[in-house]
């Protein structure tokens, strides 16, 4: 009888332990139900990293720079603060209450920062393209189209057209 009543004992002694951890998992549970997740507005830190790496593709090589060239730092750096800007403007306006998380807002800020990225660059070969002399078009802007390994000048290259 010794060891029933020990058991009993032991039983007792662990269900008030029980019990304060069902209440303290009922209580994380009821506040991971009001906790709503929120993507937007994004945070400054995450607009700066947004805006840095828009830098580091207008200035460095990539996929960008290989079809229409590189940037200076300094200049890539204005443009991708404006291009942030007014991405992140576009999409605030199109903001919807509906959207609960902001996913559908964070769509539009990213199709927004691509679609200005890529207008930016082509309106820049553009007007290098104007600016050559006739009868000739430039080719290369920073770096454009040079293959892989294959190092051209900064200065622009002239082709025949």
């Amino acid at each position: 009888m010794a060891d029933s009543e020990s058991t009993q004992d032991s039983a007792a002694t662990t269900e008030p332990h029980l019990t304060q951890a069902q209440d303290k998992v009922d209580d994380t549970t009821a506040k991971l139900n009001n906790l709503a997740l929120r993507i937007w507005p994004p945070t400054q830190r995450t607009r700066d990293a947004v805006i840095n790496r828009l830098v580091e593709t207008l200035s460095s090589q990539s996929v960008l720079s290989k079809r229409y060239g590189t940037m200076p730092e300094d200049e890539a750096s204005a443009v991708a603060k404006s291009i942030e800007d007014e991405a992140f403007l576009v999409a605030g306006a199109s903001f919807s209450a509906d959207d609960d998380d902001g996913i559908e807002i964070l769509q539009v800020y990213s199709k927004e920062i691509s679609k200005r990225m890529l207008d930016t660059v082509k309106a820049r070969v553009a007007a290098a393209a104007a600016d050559a002399p006739s009868g000739l078009a430039e080719v290369d802007l920073n770096n454009a189209g040079a293959a892989d390994g294959e190092e051209i000048s900064s200065s622009s290259v002239k082709a025949e057209a």
